[in-house]
C-alpha cells in the first residue's frame, strides 16, 4: 500500500478512535514507512475489535431467546409482497426505512425464526434492537406502570431502531396491558420498525384488545409503513419431530 493512503486510512482512524490529527503529523515528521504501516495495523484492529465488541454489546441487549441466522432458512414457506423485494428484507433496508414487517402464518411455519435472524442482522449491521414475546412485554409494561419505572422502561425501547414482537395475539392481554402495548407502538410510528409475528389474521386481532377500534387504530399505524409477509405450509417443528410417525 502506497504511503499516502497508508496516511490518509490513519487520518481516518484517528478520527473514528477520537483522536487528534497530531498522530499524522507525527508520521509526517518523524515515522519511517515501517512504522507507519505497523501504526495503520494496530489502529485497524483496535477499529475491528471494537466493531466486533459493540455488535456483541448490540446482540446482547436485544435478548434474543435464541440466535438464529439467515444462512439456512427456508425462503419457500413464506411469500413476500411485491412492493418488497428480498434484498430490501436481508440487508435490512426496511429498519433504515422505519418500514414494518407483520409476519402472519400457521404455528411453526418459520415466522420467529426470520423474526430473530433478521433482527441479528441488524445488530450486526449496528442497528440496535430489542426482541420481546408480546406476552412478557406486556407484563413487563404492566409491572413497570404499577412500580412507578413506565417511562424508564419506554426511554429503554425508545433506543432501539429494530423492536420485535413476537407470538403476537397467542395469549389475551387485560385491558391495561392492551393499552399500553397500543401506547408503545403508537410511540414507535414513523419512528422506528416493528417485526410482529402472529397466527391471527388482522380481523381478530380485536380479540386480543377487547377493544376493535383500538386494534383498527393499532393495524392502520402498522400498516401505513408496514408490508405483510404470509406464510404457508406445514409446521416445520413437525416435519422435523422425533415423535413423528413415519
Amino acid at each position: 500500500m502506497e504511503r499516502a493512503l497508508i496516511r490518509q486510512e490513519i487520518s481516518m482512524a484517528c478520527k473514528r478512535l477520537a483522536l487528534t490529527q497530531q498522530v499524522v503529523s507525527m508520521c509526517e515528521l518523524e515515522a519511517t514507512p515501517k512504522q507507519e504501516e505497523f501504526l495503520h495495523r494496530v489502529l485497524s484492529q483496535e477499529l475491528a475489535h471494537r466493531e466486533r465488541m459493540r455488535r456483541e454489546r448490540l446482540l446482547k441487549r436485544a435478548a434474543f431467546p435464541v440466535r438464529k441466522t439467515l444462512d439456512d432458512y427456508e425462503w419457500d414457506v413464506l411469500r413476500l409482497p411485491a412492493a418488497l423485494p428480498p434484498e430490501e428484507v436481508t440487508s435490512c433496508n426496511f429498519v433504515r426505512m422505519k418500514r414494518n414487517l407483520v409476519l402472519y402464518g400457521p404455528v411453526g411455519t418459520g415466522k420467529t425464526h426470520l423474526a430473530i435472524a433478521l433482527g441479528v442482522a441488524a445488530c450486526e449491521a449496528g442497528l440496535e434492537t430489542r426482541f420481546f414475546t408480546a406476552a412478557s412485554l406486556a407484563t413487563k409494561l404492566d409491572e413497570a406502570r404499577r412500580g412507578g419505572t413506565l417511562e424508564k422502561l419506554f426511554q429503554s425501547i425508545d433506543r432501539a431502531e429494530l423492536v420485535i414482537l413476537d407470538e403476537w395475539g397467542y395469549l389475551p392481554l387485560e385491558k391495561e396491558q392492551a393499552q399500553l402495548l397500543f401506547q408503545l407502538i403508537s410511540s414507535c410510528y414513523e419512528r422506528r420498525s416493528l417485526i410482529i409475528t402472529t397466527n391471527l389474521e388482522f380481523s381478530k386481532w380485536g380479540t386480543i384488545f377487547t377493544d376493535d377500534q383500538m386494534a383498527a387504530a393499532m393495524i392502520d399505524r402498522l400498516a401505513h409503513h408496514g408490508h405483510l409477509i404470509t406464510f404457508d405450509g406445514p409446521s416445520y417443528r413437525l416435519r422435523n419431530a422425533l415423535m413423528r410417525v413415519k
